[in-house]
């Protein structure tokens, strides 16, 4: 069957990104629309709105022209919005770049998208110095890079917002001019440039309003990185769309992302499951006076049931909030509401409008699954992307015929609507003939309170048969063994999923965005089994 949203269609929004976020701007005047998290500077929209005028007009004075690439490699800072919307404003496409990226996989985006300009800051200037000697010596120099703070010989901000000439005037096609070109996660894969249209991502910001509109002078606390689509949406299209404050912090630090909570009044935490675990079980957060937060969205990946609860009861919360998406989906499917009373437990939400999902067989047959029934999930609505950058063949092979999205996760949707998420197709262990969903194992094992952190993969024994192979975190000062949690697991779950090894190690692996590099995992057993052979 195909599940529909119970909610009205909406009409397609075919603004460019910048108009759509920022045109309510003038309404909004003198109220306050970014505050920095660490000094407490303020920009009022008025000043965000000026600010993307004279930054689109210093670009166009540098030599931006419509359909330029333009990489943005900077942390989250007060500046990146005036950066982010003035490039577009420019007609540039702008693709957003890692914080963690090395001088190597910067220079890899850069020439995958074809970039021809950079705006970063000063801490990342060598980073970006050795990418473009890398792009100059493969004979694609890039054209100029902008250092948001400054650096001697380049332009920066206050360069660009000291420009004298007009704004340009670019002819945005909504519907086919490419917006953002943000670089999927690579958890399966090596990372791809995603297409995403201005219609996709206005459209998409229209379709959350149904089940998640921050109200004006709503406080959110932005740590998670805006380069990433999640961070990019949900903590400045979003908000600022809707005359909410933004308080934005560079990076995640636990005491510094609860003293901001307590000082700056945050009603609403947007964030990913490692930050949950940490809001649940750090004993700082008890130093803290986070009673101003009303609700916390948690998303980007799977998040335990339990620990959901648990961070919900000291926070002092009816429950967590989850929602779903992915970048190739602009990127929101699913949310849990703030003002849903009782949403299902665990779930990711109900479907925004104009949106279908269908929930296919495993077994290769395709067929359509009803509620209840765990399969693929296939999503098809307007917030579907374009393509990947300049690989149709990848594109086809994930978005089909009839436009579905193949998300290659795993889930199923309860009889109210509700979706859950149980994991990734191609990262189930297949235990003699059974399918072991690590993000399950994940989840029990974070239950024990001397496990901080954990990730499980698909390891060979020596028969040759898949197992599933626990990776630990343990909790400092405890003296868990690998006997401990083997039997922890065990207690819990059927005979054919319990954890056959146990490997401690100092920090599980995860993108910026939280999610477990299970890749990074594998990688690391197959080095292991490569020398021992």
């Amino acid at each position: 069957m195909v599940f529909r949203s119970e909610f009205p269609d909406v009409p397609d929004v075919d603004l460019p990104i910048h108009e759509a976020v920022l045109s309510p701007a003038a309404g909004y005047g003198d109220r306050t629309a970014l505050i920095d998290g660490l000094t407490g500077e303020r920009v009022s929209y008025a000043r965000l709105a000026a600010s993307v005028e004279r930054v689109a007009a210093g670009l166009a004075e540098a030599g931006v022209r419509k359909g330029d690439v333009v990489a943005l490699f900077s942390p989250n800072s007060i500046a990146y919005p005036a950066a982010y919307y003035g490039a577009s404003r420019a007609g540039a496409t702008v693709t957003t770049v890692s914080s963690l990226s090395t001088p190597g996989e910067l220079a890899g985006q850069l020439g995958d998208s074809d970039a021809r300009w950079l705006i970063t800051v000063s801490p990342f200037l060598p980073t970006a110095r050795a990418a473009a000697d890398l792009l100059a010596a493969a004979g694609r120099p890039l054209t100029g890079t902008v250092v948001l703070d400054g650096a001697e010989g380049h332009p920066s901000l206050a360069d660009l917002l000291a420009a004298t000439g007009p704004a340009p005037e670019p002819a945005v096609d909504p519907r086919e001019d490419i917006a953002v070109l943000p670089y999927s996660s690579g958890t399966t894969g090596l990372p791809k440039g995603v297409m995403l249209t201005h219609r996709s991502i206005a459209t998409n910001l229209a379709q959350t309003d149904a089940l998640y509109r921050p109200a004006v002078g709503e406080r959110v606390l932005a740590v998670l990185p805006f380069f990433h689509i999640y961070g990019l949406t949900a903590l400045l299209n979003q908000p600022l769309r809707c005359g909410a404050t933004v308080v934005v912090l560079p990076r995640f630090d636990l005491e510094t992302f609860c003293r901001a909570v307590e000082q700056h009044r945050v009603q609403g935490l947007v964030v990913a499951p490692p930050i949950v675990l940490a809001l649940a079980r750090h004993p700082l957060v008890d130093r803290f006076d986070l009673s101003s937060v009303e609700y916390l969205l948690c998303a980007a990946a799977p998040l335990d049931q339990e620990l959901a609860a648990a961070c919900a009861r000291r926070l002092n919360l009816p429950h967590l909030l989850q929602g779903y998406g992915m970048t190739e989906l602009s990127p929101v499917t699913h949310v849990v509401s703030p003002t849903d009373p009782a949403p299902s437990p665990g779930s990711v939400g109900r479907l925004v409008p104009s949106t279908e999902l269908r929930v296919t067989a495993l077994d290769g047959s395709g067929d359509d699954l009803g509620p209840g029934e765990r399969g693929e999930l296939l999503i098809r609505g307007p917030q579907v992307m374009k393509g990947y950058f300049g690989r149709p063949c990848d594109t086809a092979a994930v978005v089909d015929a009839e436009g579905w999205l193949h998300t290659g996760d795993i889930g199923y949707v309860d009889e109210r609507g509700y979706l859950f998420v149980v994991d990734r197709v191609k990262e189930l262990i297949k235990y003699k003939g059974y399918q072991v969903a690590p993000a399950e194992l994940e989840a029990v094992l974070l239950g024990h309170p001397w496990i901080a952190d954990a990730a499980v993969i698909g390891v060979a024994d020596a028969d040759g048969t898949e197992c599933p192979k626990a990776f630990v975190v343990r909790v400092p000062g405890t003296g868990l063994t690998g006997e401990e949690v083997a039997d922890y697991v065990a207690g819990r779950v059927a005979p054919y999923k319990k954890v056959r090894a146990v490997e401690f190690v100092d920090a599980v692996p995860r993108s910026a965005a939280g999610k477990i590099l299970r890749r990074e995992l594998r990688a690391r057993e197959a080095d292991r089994a490569g020398a021992a052979s």
